[in-house]
């Protein structure tokens, strides 16, 4: 399914490279393994082919998708975000989300965290989530849209800072 030198997404760790394909005997029966190496923090994974689907490897999003993240990141900053439940229970229900092998799902976590942090501060572990979600959706972005990773947290934090400025 992926060969080496190819370009995954390993559901909440981010971009990696498929490095080879190794072979195993583990209790005496052959298995094969993708060994992964995730970009943003060089951990090297073992993903066993035959479950790589399963635990959400997958390759990176084609760029029409991308562009059409990018877009609705860019323009649907006026979403209403409801911030009824306590940052506890929207932590843990962020945390599930961000290991989602969706990327689609990522992202909305990170637009409904950028706009809720800008109506009122964040906790740690919200800020934390924050960091991971844009970390997960810029890196996959950056890739497949040949842009900085950095330009585009930039302008990604401009955006909901100049939209929050309008609704002041």
């Amino acid at each position: 399914m992926f060969i080496p030198n190819e370009l995954v997404v390993y559901p909440a760790q981010g971009v990696g490279k498929i490095e080879r394909i190794d072979s195993q005997h583990i209790n005496g029966v052959p298995c094969s393994f993708y060994i992964v190496r995730i970009r943003a923090n060089n951990i090297t994974l073992m993903v066993p082919v035959d479950n790589a689907l399963k635990v959400g490897l997958r390759p990176l999003v084609p760029s029409q998708k991308a562009l059409g993240m990018l877009d609705s990141l860019r323009n649907d900053t006026d979403k209403i975000v409801y911030t009824g439940q306590n940052w506890n229970r929207r932590f843990r229900e962020y945390s599930d989300r961000l290991k989602s092998p969706d990327i689609l799902v990522v992202t909305e976590v990170l637009r409904e965290l950028l706009l809720i942090g800008k109506t009122k501060e964040l906790s740690f572990g919200e800020r934390r989530l924050q960091e991971q979600a844009m970390s997960l959706v810029t890196g996959e972005l950056s890739e497949v849209l040949n842009i900085s990773e950095e330009a585009l947290r930039s302008e990604l934090f401009a955006v909901y800072v100049q939209f929050c400025r309008q609704k002041a």
